[in-house]
Order: structure tokens, then C-alpha cells, then sequence
């Protein structure tokens, strides 16, 4: 047994060389400018909802993460997003729209099993964690803010 895993690192030892190098710097550019462009969006959708609708930065903020939870979900369902994911890699994973990918992909993947047993079951599989984390992450941060207020 210790034969073929001294044979394996032998083997990666020889196949390094032949290998390509992997393009971090290029990878970091395409990951930096498609999630620049994701977030300006995101603020070009606010400016939208501030000048049209009359809203304020507060209050302009809730339709804007739905508007782009929206259109992150027509672009998973049209499968483009994956296409964005595969070429910008953690670019696209700009937390609100990563998100609803994840979800919607999720979704329509199990669609076949049925509403409730398909989608709705297997809908937070990956993004449930996330939002247990985060609502405990944030009953965290409000409890010591409280304490911190009360002491202070």
C-alpha cells in the first residue's frame, strides 16, 4: 500500500513541470471587475429608485436587493449566471446575488420532485446555513451592542 501512495507523489512530482500555471493575477482582475460591475448596478438601481420614485438612501435600499435578487434569479433560471460564475469566478458571488443564485439554482434543479418535497426542501439546502449564521451572528452583535450600551 505504501508502494502506489510513494508511486502517486512520484507521479505528481513528474507531472508538475507539464502543468499550467494557473493565471491567479488575471483571475483576481476578472473577479475584481465583474463584482465592481455587479455593485454598480446595484447602485445605479438605487439612484433609479432615489430619483423616480422619490425614496430616500434607506428606503431605496430594500427594492434595490430585491430588484437584484430578482434579475440574479432570471439570469440562474435562463442559465446565464453560471456562465457569469465560470468566467468571473468569486466575482459573481457578490453576496446578494450569489445568494439568489444559489437558491434559484437549487430550486430548479429539484423542480421535478414536486413543490414542497422538491423545491421547497431542497431550496436553502445550501443557503440555509448561511441564513442561520447570520441571524445568529447578528443576535450576537445586538446582544454585546446592548450590553456595551448599558455599561457605557
Amino acid at each position: 500500500m505504501s508502494k502506489s501512495l510513494n508511486d502517486q507523489g512520484q507521479y505528481k512530482d513528474n507531472i508538475k513541470p507539464y502543468q499550467p500555471k494557473p493565471p491567479y493575477v488575471f483571475n483576481c482582475l476578472k473577479a475584481f471587475v465583474v463584482g465592481g460591475l455587479i455593485c454598480m448596478l446595484g447602485q445605479g438601481i438605487q439612484n433609479f429608485y432615489m430619483n423616480v420614485f422619490d425614496f430616500s438612501k434607506e428606503t431605496a435600499g430594500n427594492p434595490t436587493v430585491a430588484t437584484l435578487i430578482l434579475f440574479a434569479a432570471l439570469l440562474t433560471a435562463f442559465g446565464w449566471y453560471d456562465k457569469l460564475g465560470q468566467f468571473a469566478g468569486a466575482g459573481s458571488a457578490v453576496p446578494v446575488t450569489g445568494f439568489a443564485n444559489s437558491i434559484t439554482s437549487a430550486a430548479l434543479e429539484h423542480k421535478s420532485e414536486g413543490i414542497v418535497l422538491g423545491i421547497a426542501s431542497n431550496m436553502f439546502k445550501l443557503a440555509g446555513s448561511v441564513i442561520v449564521f447570520g441571524v445568529v451572528a447578528a443576535y450576537i452583535v445586538g446582544m454585546v451592542r446592548m450590553i456595551f450600551k448599558a455599561l457605557f
